[in-house]
């Protein structure tokens, strides 16, 4: 199989936590936010439902049928859910991403490999979302004390229901201690900003910089939104007509920093490969590449789009700034350490931490 030329590969993001952290309660609440993105979604071990996002979120329930022990890691294998996968990415379906809501005793970690072990060339691993429930976290961990290891493993964590939780800030210094590099954020009610985990898909075409207050009619409440959980994003656009070197970069996304979740768009390496771009997707911890030729009217321009949580979008621009390529001739050597995060024909990728 081979991707459609000029369609972007669709992230598939895994959504786990324990029984009752508010898992599907996110969902809808990503279905009804979506901006007109349609999401299919891979519910627990039941199947691939195909969902338009203005549709009313509660058909999901109606629209699935349990194999009975509710581990998609333990009933389904790697091929079983390319098939499912197959299905939500086919251009016809008109998917933009794809969830897998996990049962609540699912192992993320095997969730994780088997969307990356996936040899589908339509779909890209999108990140981990981990869901916690604040008011039951200590309860909650002292049960299952995986939940340490399972935030380690995260590129996001959704603190929810911190309203109801008399301690919800300890709880986020705990969790905050426990994920591993991993955005964390606070939510009620599973609230948290579709853009921050996929692209949506916008009335008129957007380049560049993602915002966060296109969700938000600002101009129909008339009340402050300094408290909204988009205004702890921040978001960082980057833009070079000068190629950039790869060690330099390669250096750069190496020593990303804490809450820095996401990374997404194109690099132009000039004369380290002057054939192709390369698409890069960056979520947490998980880095890919994929190269893909110029078109005869693409400009050669490096477009980059960073976002995360108490970042320091200054200081990364220069950071960034300080990558481009000053040098007269291209490094023969230079292109490995990105080639690294190239996945081969045979779907084999490394991938550190996991």
């Amino acid at each position: 199989m081979v991707p459609s030329p000029g369609r972007p590969q669709i992230p598939v993001v895994v959504l786990a936590g324990f029984l009752g952290s508010g898992k599907t309660t996110l969902l809808n609440h990503l279905l009804h936010r979506s901006g007109g993105s349609r999401i299919g979604a891979i519910v627990n071990d039941f199947g691939a439902i195909e969902i338009d996002a203005m549709a009313v979120a509660g058909a999901l329930g109606d629209s699935t049928v349990s194999l009975g022990n509710g581990c998609l890691c333990c009933a389904v294998d790697v091929g079983e859910l390319d098939l499912y996968l197959d299905r939500l990415a086919r251009p016809s379906a008109g998917i933009d991403v794809v969830v897998i809501e996990a049962s609540g005793l699912a192992e993320p970690q095997e969730l994780v490999r088997m969307v990356l072990a996936s040899e589908h060339p339509g779909i890209v691993y999108g990140g981990l979302i981990e869901v916690v429930d604040a008011a039951e976290f200590d309860s909650t961990r002292a049960k299952h004390p995986e939940i340490d290891r399972h935030l380690a493993l995260a590129d996001l964590v959704v603190v929810n229901k911190v309203d109801r939780a008399p301690g919800g800030e300890r709880v986020l210094d705990v969790v905050r201690s426990l994920a591993d590099r991993a955005a964390v954020v606070p939510a009620t009610y599973g609230r948290i900003d579709p853009e921050f985990l996929f692209d949506c898909r916008p009335a008129r075409e957007r380049i560049g910089q993602l915002t966060f207050d296109d969700l938000h009619d600002h101009g129909a409440d008339g009340h402050d939104h300094a408290g909204h959980l988009h205004a702890a994003y921040d978001s960082l656009s980057f833009t070079s007509e000068v190629p950039l070197n790869p060690r330099r970069l390669m250096e750069f996304l190496d020593s990303r920093p804490e809450g820095l979740y996401r990374i997404k768009g194109y690099v132009d390496f000039g004369p380290h490969d002057a054939n192709n771009r390369y698409g890069v997707h960056a979520v947490g911890r998980f880095l890919r590449f994929r190269p893909e030729p110029w078109g005869s009217g693409d400009a050669r321009v490096t477009q980059l789009v960073l976002i995360g949580a108490g970042i320091d979008a200054p200081a990364l621009g220069k950071e960034l700034e300080a990558c481009k390529d000053d040098a007269p001739h291209a490094d023969e050597h230079g292109m490995w350490g990105v080639l690294r995060y190239v996945q081969d024909p045979e779907g084999d990728l490394e991938e550190p931490g996991l």
